[in-house]
C-alpha cells in the first residue's frame, strides 16, 4: 500500500508539473522587440471576428474596428484604453467581404474608409471602398456610404489591408508578395478607379495595414509580425525596406488581424479562441530607434 501511495504522489506530481509546464509555455510574453505590452489582452466578445482597426481622429481615445464578413455590416467603437464598446454605429449597406477600416482625410473632415476587398477565389471583377463621415461616439447609424469603385489594373486580386495617405488609397494584397496598389479616390457617389500596382513589400499573408496619425508611419502586419516602413517610401514604390519588424509570434495571438499606430502606442487586434469566441485587443507602447 505504501509503494503504491508513492506512486499515485508521483503521478499526481507530474501531472501538476505537466500543467504547469504547459501554461508556461502557451503564457504570452509582455514585450515584442521593441514593443511592451501596457494592456491586455482585452476581450472584445462583441467583435469576435474583429478585422480591421483604426484609431479615431475625430474622437481621440476610440479605436475602430468591425466583425468580418458574414456579420452585420456595424462599426464598433472600442475604447483605446479598456477596450469596452463606446459605440455601435450600422452602415447601411450590404457588403460581400468587409476586411478593413481605414482612418483618413476628406471633404467632410475626417473619415472612414471601409474595405469590401476581400477575395479569396481572386474572382470579383471590381471591389468597393465606403467613405463614410467618421462617427460620434453617440451615433447609431452613418450616412448613406459614398460608394468608390474600385477596380486592379492587372486582374483581381485578394487584399485585407487599406491605408490612405493624403487623398490617395493604398491596397496592400494577401498573398506572398505584398503587392501595393495606389489609387486617387474621385469625390462623388459611385465613382470608379483603378488601382495600380506601385511595388511590392515582400511580406508574406498581410492582414492589415495603417497610416500613423501623423501620416509618417505606416505599419503593416502579417499574422505574426508587424513592419514599420516611412510612408515617403511606400509612396515612392518599388521595394521600399522597413526600419523595423517586430516579431509577434511570443505574443500568442490566436489569428492576428488589426493594427493601428498612434505615435508610440501599437494597437493590435486578434481573433477569439475556440474555448472563448471573444476577439482580443493588445496595446504595446513602443521604443523605437530614430529613423
Amino acid at each position: 500500500m505504501a509503494a503504491r501511495r508513492v506512486i499515485t504522489s508521483v503521478v499526481v506530481t507530474m501531472l501538476v508539473l505537466g500543467v504547469s509546464a504547459a501554461a508556461w509555455l502557451w503564457r504570452p510574453h509582455m514585450t515584442a522587440g521593441p514593443c511592451e505590452v501596457t494592456a491586455g489582452p482585452l476581450a472584445l466578445p462583441e467583435v469576435p471576428e474583429t478585422s480591421g482597426l483604426a484609431v479615431g481622429r475625430r474622437t481621440r481615445g476610440v479605436l475602430w474596428t468591425h466583425n468580418d464578413s458574414g456579420n452585420d455590416a456595424v462599426l464598433f467603437g472600442l475604447d483605446a484604453t479598456t477596450g469596452d464598446v463606446r459605440a455601435r454605429v450600422r452602415v447601411p449597406r450590404t457588403m460581400r467581404d468587409w476586411e478593413d477600416v481605414s482612418a483618413g482625410r476628406c471633404p467632410a473632415g475626417a473619415c472612414l474608409y471601409l474595405s469590401d476587398i476581400g477575395d479569396n477565389g481572386r474572382q470579383r471583377s471590381r471591389v468597393f471602398v465606403l467613405r463614410v463621415p467618421e462617427p460620434r461616439p453617440g451615433d447609431t447609424t452613418t450616412p448613406g456610404p459614398e460608394v468608390i469603385t474600385a477596380t486592379y489594373a492587372d486582374g483581381p486580386h485578394n487584399a485585407e489591408a487599406m491605408f490612405l495617405v493624403g487623398a490617395d488609397m493604398f491596397v496592400v494584397t494577401k498573398d506572398q508578395a505584398g503587392t501595393v496598389y495606389r489609387a486617387t479616390p474621385v469625390v462623388g457617389n459611385s465613382a470608379a478607379v483603378t488601382l495600380q500596382r506601385i511595388g511590392a513589400l515582400g511580406l508574406t499573408m498581410v492582414t492589415d495595414a495603417e497610416t500613423s496619425v501623423d501620416e509618417r508611419t505606416v505599419v503593416v502586419r502579417t499574422l505574426d509580425e508587424v513592419a514599420f516602413y516611412q510612408t515617403a517610401a511606400i509612396v515612392a514604390g518599388g521595394m521600399p525596406v522597413p526600419w523595423v519588424r517586430v516579431d509577434l509570434s511570443g505574443l500568442k495571438e490566436r489569428q492576428g488581424e488589426g493594427v493601428a499606430l498612434d505615435g508610440s502606442v501599437l494597437h493590435l487586434s486578434s481573433e477569439g479562441k475556440p474555448w472563448s469566441r471573444d476577439g482580443r485587443l493588445l496595446r504595446l507602447r513602443c521604443q523605437m530607434p530614430t529613423i
